[in-house]
């Protein structure tokens, strides 16, 4: 028999329990599945901390957002995928998540490199099931929306770095260029340089941010 350790997080506990249904539904014959759930960050780290002295676990789910810990240090599934890969070395990731921006899925990817990686609104109990089994033996599986926005990104990928994507990824939630420099550590004057940059490789000849950001949605990066 193959017994397989999972953890699921979730704060809507209705979902984790659809999650559960499904696996259980359509395990194979040779698995057991053995599955500790949790709703918030600290009742997730707890579990973590104390699989890794005990039975560490074999898969972990995490939905990207999360009430944060007690403390603040652990504020969303992206920490406790981080958590995870440092004390649960051998553990699948699969990430789940209702974000579905360009910057947002690259940023993900980049930073934790998950086994598993799928968009709440692709998701149906079939492709749930099929996305489990396929990072048990071959990772990674990657939902639609994860896979066409990665597709177009790699065309453009050695013209837009992180740190442009995140100037275009807060331009487009309305944030003005004055408050950039808050969330970006760089100077006004480097920020102004790159935002310019930006706009000869997207061939924007009115000089507007709106148009900036149109182009940018055009071809993926939003």
């Amino acid at each position: 028999m193959e017994h397989i350790h999972i953890l699921m997080v979730d704060d809507h506990p209705i979902i984790i329990e659809g999650y559960q249904n499904t696996l259980m539904a359509t395990k194979k014959d040779n698995q057991t599945l053995v599955i500790d759930t949790a709703n918030t960050c600290d009742a997730a780290n707890l579990l973590m901390e104390k699989a890794a002295d005990e039975r560490p676990y074999d898969v972990c789910f995490f939905d990207i957002s999360l009430p944060p810990s007690s403390d603040r240090k652990i504020t969303s599934g992206e920490d406790l995928a981080k958590i995870a890969k440092n004390i649960l070395p051998n553990a699948k990731i699969i990430i789940l998540t209702m974000f579905n921006e360009s910057y947002r899925i690259h940023s993900i990817v980049k930073e934790i490199n998950p086994d598993g990686f799928l968009i709440k609104s692709d998701l149906t109990s079939s492709e749930l099931a099929e996305a489990f089994h396929h990072i048990l033996v071959h990772p990674p599986y990657y939902s639609s929306t994860v896979t066409n926005f990665l597709n177009k990104s790699v065309i453009n990928e050695i013209y837009v770095d992180e740190i442009n994507r995140k100037i275009l990824h807060l331009l487009a939630q309305g944030m003005k260029t004055r408050s950039l420099p808050e969330h970006i550590n760089l100077s006004m004057s480097a920020i102004e340089k790159r935002k310019k940059q930006l706009k000869l490789l997207f061939s924007i000849s009115d000089g507007k941010d709106e148009s900036l950001i149109s182009e940018a949605r055009k071809k993926g990066f939003l």
